[in-house]
């Protein structure tokens, strides 16, 4: 997925199948990567850069507040990245 963040969406991502690497911005402001895998989950705060990679095929459940416009994509494979003209 992109390399995202929300500026007032919180939400929670489960690894219902599968195995993910889960890029995140930790409290020092620096990129971790997490390996989630079956079972396993993290709470994305808003302000936090994040980004999803699948490993293996797999099932992710998102739980979030509903602030579905709140999208703010760095960087994005499809093109997705608005940029100043």
């Amino acid at each position: 997925l992109s390399l995202q963040y929300h500026e007032v969406k919180d939400e929670t991502i489960f690894v219902q199948t599968g195995e993910i690497l889960l890029e995140l911005e930790g409290d020092d402001g620096q990129m971790e990567e997490l390996i989630l895998c079956e079972g396993e989950g993290r709470r994305i705060l808003p302000g936090r850069r994040h980004r999803m990679v699948a490993h293996r095929d797999s099932d992710v459940l998102e739980v979030s507040t509903d602030h579905l416009d709140d999208v703010v994509r760095l960087e994005d494979r499809y093109g997705r990245v608005e940029t100043s003209p």
